[in-house]
């Protein structure tokens, strides 16, 4: 009896006879097709065995049927080109995520936009290569503070799985599901909540190369996000603001951080500092502080948009040595014409949770996060929070996927060379939108009606 060929059978034969994800793009400038696409064909085939490929335990059941999968909306809502196939399981869940409209009675655009320009696909602080050595750790002639954030990555990378393990990986792959809301906003006079009891699904799909290569697409709401690099520069595509060049030097991404990436979480703390011990959760953890270099914030500041500081917290288990906690700070500083300057803080806490062994490497398989975005400034009553959250799982997860290459992440043919900075995906008001558009229209022509109002995000955190 015929049955369909295994996802990662599939996945090594279309890689190897030369449809990289690259390869599978569109032609035409006009639009910018996933570089999973041709990946995720498949074909009934005589099932047969396949060990070359280390994977997680959560496989897509046999025999389901084959749907098609819309590449996305285009900015306006319309659909985008002829629809693509792509396999059983989570790809049909993700077609219905990503081929519905969004509901325009939860949801207005711009909503949707701060969610997915916010949670989407943010940057780690600093420039960090998985490749690099840890520090020898050290305790004559060293600072406390440094000898014992060393030994906590020791513990840590022994924890994960040891570090012989880790440098046998050459490249990763990873799909999972998320639900993102806005689930409150505060002004200095009252609290809004959300009573709506709406949240947006969807789903999202990482690959991860060495040295320093990355893409991820996350599609949510209607709406897709997606970024890579290629190793010397990170790139991001978003309905709103088309393809273009992230500001500053190439960073990791910051949810492979999030237990998918145990090698480069480490090397992004070789030079934090232990600063104490506090208890997440009813677990003790020791705390390890980054802090941003002032290179590197001027590196991605832009014109009236300045990055004061970025700072990065990790709470690692005294018990397991895992990592729990994440803690991501960073303050921004726009100044208007004319007017006075205003401060956006953007604080991203992720929990980790659900650690699994998937070929010896730990991964943390669930997590949720919590994004405060505090904008102060101008006169002491003016200030908002906006509060969103994200909850996601990890359903599959490979390691050394054959015939994976560097062409698998070039950056789209319509890429744009200048910069975006992170304060674009702020929301602002007029002051300071007609400021930053001056050095908005380098990269893209903004939408006419630019209403990043943040005051109708009433919805309910419901996960």
């Amino acid at each position: 009896m015929e049955k369909k060929q295994g996802f990662f059978s599939a996945l090594k034969d279309e890689v190897v006879r030369g449809l990289s994800p690259s390869r599978s793009r569109s032609t035409s400038p006009a639009r910018t097709v996933s570089p999973i696409t041709g990946l995720l064909r498949r074909k009934k085939r005589s099932p047969s065995p396949d060990s070359s490929v280390a994977r997680s335990v959560s496989l897509r059941p046999l025999g389901e049927t084959l749907t098609p999968l819309m590449e996305g909306p285009d900015p306006d809502g319309t659909e985008n080109g002829d629809p693509k196939r792509i396999g059983s399981g989570l790809g049909h869940w993700m077609k219905g995520q990503l081929s519905r409209a969004p509901s325009v009675s939860s949801y207005k655009r711009s909503d949707l936009r701060l969610l997915l320009g916010v949670m989407g696909a943010p940057l780690a602080p600093v420039h960090v290569s998985s490749t690099d050595p840890l520090p020898h750790l050290s305790i004559k002639d060293t600072p406390i503070e440094t000898s014992s954030a060393q030994y906590i990555l020791q513990q840590y990378t022994a924890a994960s799985g040891g570090l012989k393990l880790q440098n046998s990986i050459r490249n990763a792959y990873a799909m999972g599901k998320v639900r993102m809301v806005a689930s409150e906003f505060e002004t200095a006079t009252r609290v809004v909540k959300n009573r709506s009891r709406c949240a947006e699904s969807g789903g999202f799909v990482l690959w991860q190369m060495d040295p320093d290569m990355w893409y991820v697409e996350l599609a949510v709401g209607g709406s897709k996000v997606h970024a890579g690099c290629n190793g010397k520069l990170v790139w991001r595509h978003t309905p709103w603001l088309g393809a273009h060049t992230a500001k500053g030097p190439v960073r990791p991404l910051r949810r492979a951080l999030q237990g998918i990436d145990p090698r480069t979480t480490a090397s992004m703390f070789a030079d934090a500092k232990c600063i104490g011990e506090k208890n997440i959760n009813g677990e003790d953890c020791f705390i390890l502080k980054l802090c941003t270099d002032p290179e590197t914030l001027k590196a991605r500041s832009e014109g009236p948009a300045e990055i004061i500081r970025h700072v990065l917290f990790g709470y690692f288990s005294q018990k397991t040595g895992l990592l729990v906690h994440i803690e991501d700070s960073h303050l921004t500083r726009i100044q208007s014409n004319g007017g006075d300057a205003v401060y956006w803080e953007t604080t991203i806490n992720s929990f980790l949770s659900d650690y699994k062994p998937v070929e010896g490497i730990m991964i943390a398989h669930s997590g949720h996060s919590v994004v405060t975005l505090f904008r102060f400034g101008e006169m002491a009553m003016s200030h908002t929070k906006t509060r969103m959250e994200e909850a996601w799982t990890i359903d599959e997860v490979a390691f050394n996927v054959q015939g994976l290459s560097v062409d698998c992440f070039i950056p789209p043919a319509d890429l744009r060379t200048a910069s975006v900075s992170e304060a674009c995906e702020l929301p602002q008001d007029e002051r300071a939108k007609n400021s930053l558009a001056v050095h908005r229209a380098k990269v893209v022509a903004l939408e006419k009606s630019h209403n990043c109002s943040i005051d109708s995000m009433i919805w309910k955190m419901e996960i």
